[in-house]
């Protein structure tokens, strides 16, 4: 999930605090998904300059992934070797990689995502990136909600913790859930 430069460089407009210590242990998890024959996705912010999302527009996020910009990008040292799965790409809200939200209405709408998983047969998710309390949780969630197994492996995702304890709440929301926290 959006191991991305602006969340995951101490520069970026958006860093969350050790994004880019999980680099090394997500690309284990990249190359132990890819060694058991399995299909691996990433997710990215893709932003346009001006959105709701941003609070230069009426969010709560200063900008960050904005298309085509370095801070959109992937961290250099992030192994990419499966399909990407762009969110924000119209300025909806994309917190999880499995739907977007219209900032106005509230209206969710689908990404490909769950379909690929369907299509491929499977059945357990692992999670990991950035950041725990917004995007991992609520792709996690949404993938429960679609009746697959979710394993978060805690050590390979950072928070933001925009408010006191967001990060303790997103874990508990996601062990409810039934989401494999570990």
């Amino acid at each position: 999930m959006d191991v991305q430069n602006d969340f995951a460089d101490p520069a970026g407009s958006l860093y969350v605090a050790g994004g880019e210590q999980i680099v090394e242990g997500v690309n284990a998890e990249v190359a132990a998904a890819v060694a058991a024959g399995s299909p691996v996705f990433y997710s990215q912010d893709w932003h346009p300059a001006r959105t709701p999302h941003f609070v230069t527009d009426g969010g709560v996020w200063p900008p960050h992934c904005v298309a085509g910009t370095a801070g959109a990008g992937f961290h250099p040292d992030l192994v990419v070797s499966g399909e990407v799965i762009r969110k924000g790409v119209d300025g909806a809200d994309g917190y999880s990689a499995f739907s977007v939200r219209d900032p106005a209405s509230g209206h969710r709408s689908a990404t490909v995502l769950g379909e690929r998983l369907a299509e491929l047969g499977v059945s357990t998710l692992v999670v990991v990136g950035l950041a725990g309390d917004h995007c991992v949780r609520e792709s996690a969630l949404d993938a429960r909600l679609q009746g697959l197994t979710v394993v978060l492996p805690l050590a390979r995702t950072r928070f933001v913790n925009l408010h006191p304890g967001d990060g303790e709440r997103a874990v508990a929301a996601m062990r409810d859930a039934g989401v494999l926290v570990g």
